[in-house]
């Protein structure tokens, strides 16, 4: 559980309410002649991002002045803080600028470094999950939980992209994993997490991820029943080096990781 002086269950509405702010403006441009531009990384960007979380930033200082708050388009504040906020406003810009509605809002709070709330918000198909440490995940108000898996040729595996990939260490790793599972599926972004916790995917690996893009993820997996660490097995935080391993049963999840270190 959630312990210390946060009051966990405003931490949770504001969560969600941070969520219910974002979607508006998410949607008001999306289907629109947006125009999109090129980060330094070469990543996509629009004002619906920036407005975005503009809009999630100051509901957070409102509430919450002390909390650090770390986001994709205007970076970190307050980041040593015991409680920080980190914030994806769009996860899955190339989806939202081609009108493909699997892109998402991603809201955590981590407390010390953990993620222990965490929110993946599907603003064009109204779905939400919300995970809280030491509590079943919801989607849509819905407890949920993960599906057991009894190997990995049965598994149903979920990466955003191969070309996330990069490297040869990297990519021939994933390409064991692929090729030992029933399929690999592309092009979910975070939906894939929600998926998962929803027990219709067994395993989600990826890799070149910044903290805005698998933080929420930890409390959803969990609260469902799931594991989510690195390749390595260890608790995904802010120093973690991008690689994501999620899956719904631990057997999978352990063969999973022999996969990619073999």
């Amino acid at each position: 559980m959630i312990s210390g002086i946060l009051d966990v269950d405003a931490a949770v509405a504001l969560a969600e309410g941070i969520a219910d702010a974002a979607r508006p403006i998410v949607l008001g441009y999306f289907r629109s002649d947006v125009r999109i531009e090129s980060k330094f990384d070469a990543s996509p960007v629009t004002v619906a991002d920036r407005e975005a979380e503009a809009a999630m930033r100051r509901l957070i200082e409102q509430i919450y002045p002390q909390h650090g708050i770390i986001g994709e388009e205007y970076g970190r504040v307050r980041s040593s803080a015991r409680y920080v906020w980190v914030l994806d406003p769009i996860d899955g810009t190339k989806s939202f600028v081609t009108g493909k509605p699997l892109f998402g809002t991603l809201i955590a709070l981590l407390r010390d470094g953990e993620p222990v709330v965490g929110v993946i918000d599907m603003p064009a198909l109204g779905e939400r999950w919300v995970g809280v440490a030491g509590r079943p995940t919801v989607f849509n108000r819905q407890i949920v939980k993960v599906r057991p898996c009894v190997e990995l040729g049965a598994a149903w595996l979920y990466a955003t992209s191969p070309e996330m990939f990069a490297g040869p260490d990297n990519a021939d790793a994933f390409t064991r994993l692929r090729t030992r599972c029933r399929a690999a599926v592309y092009g979910a972004d975070c939906y894939a997490y929600g998926l998962l916790a929803n027990g219709t995917v067994d395993i989600v690996c990826e890799a070149s991820m910044q903290p805005y893009d698998y933080c929420a993820a930890v409390p959803v997996i969990t609260g469902a029943g799931g594991m989510i660490t690195d390749w390595q097995g260890q608790p995904l935080d802010l120093a973690s080096d991008g690689r994501v391993l999620a899956a719904g049963d631990p057997a999978i999840h352990a063969a999973a990781r022999e996969a990619l270190a073999a």
